[in-house]
């Protein structure tokens, strides 16, 4: 839109310019805000793909809870496991013992040994943790976590209740599942001697 004005010359010989009716910027701005902001949330729900199934909600499950775990098992913990587990901590990017870890074997919860996940599941997704896109047989729930003013999907071991991270619906494979599990909550089993991944 163009602002037009009739610039007059007065009896002096003074240009003078009458007054030009202009829109404040903030009222131009809070219209496009009102306008795009809508526009934009629903083009990015548009384009999202469809959310992958989250299997193993413990809300959604007739499973009995875990048994919680002897004192015995817990007693073997180090701190770290037990921060992790127990108080459902997580451990700093990058420094877990299985973020980059590419032996061929089974990862097996660190508190009561159930196999929850396999090299061959285990991909490298940049974001410092071990990443899977699927978990073994019947052996993982979910649950809804809201700490840290976000919703995320807590996974945790079906058999003890053990913390073992979060599940994302963002993962590269069939899937569509980045299971982002603490190296504290996993213990690794190797395949025998010989066979590759």
């Amino acid at each position: 839109m163009w602002i037009t004005t009739e610039i007059t010359e007065d009896t002096e010989g003074k240009l003078s310019i009458p007054p030009m009716k202009i829109f404040s910027v903030s009222s131009v701005v809070k219209t496009i805000l009102a306008v795009s902001i809508p526009l934009c949330l629903l083009i990015y729900a548009l384009a999202m793909p469809h959310k992958p199934t989250m299997t193993n909600k413990s809300e959604n499950s007739a499973a009995a809870k875990p048994d919680k775990p002897a004192e015995a098992a817990l007693s073997k913990l180090t701190p770290e496991q037990f921060y992790v587990t127990q108080q459902k901590g997580t451990e700093p990017a990058f420094t877990g013992k299985y973020w980059n870890h590419h032996e061929a074997g089974k990862y097996r919860c660190v508190v009561c040994g159930a196999e929850l996940f396999t090299s061959d599941s285990k991909f490298d997704s940049g974001c410092g943790w071990p990443s899977f896109d699927r978990h073994q047989g019947n052996t993982v729930d979910t649950q809804i976590d809201s700490t840290h003013g976000m919703q995320r999907e807590e996974i945790i071991c079906r058999k003890c209740g053990a913390h073992l991270g979060h599940v994302f619906p963002d993962g590269p494979t069939d899937t569509g599942l980045r299971y982002c599990v603490n190296s504290a909550s996993l213990d690794f089993e190797p395949k025998d001697a010989g066979e590759k991944k």
